[in-house]
């Protein structure tokens, strides 16, 4: 079994280079969520107008084949994981059924 204590500071021996670097990587984090909030809200009007469009046009509220592409694209690339995620991004987009 491994040292389980490597990496870790002493109590009092302050800051090591992995909090450093696990302070950097956080940040990165963050920023990384800040940007997919910003996409995830700009793709969700930009659905919710193209429904809008397609509604006042005559047509149907909800296109299966479109929908099917993207949960496809998710899946293929994320997995299980990205076939969730592309439900949530349908949702947000046209709201519950």
């Amino acid at each position: 079994m491994g040292d389980r204590t490597a990496g870790v500071a002493p109590i009092g021996a302050g800051p090591t280079p992995a909090d450093a670097a696990i302070a950097e990587m956080r940040e990165r984090i963050n920023e990384i969520d800040r940007s997919i909030i910003e996409l995830w809200r700009e793709r969700a009007a930009l659905s919710q107008r193209i429904g809008a469009l397609r509604m006042a046009a005559g047509g149907t509220r909800l296109v299966l084949s479109r929908e099917g592409q993207i949960l496809r694209r998710f899946r293929d690339a994320l997995g299980r994981d990205g076939l969730q995620l592309g439900l949530l991004l349908l949702r947000a987009g046209r709201g519950p059924l």
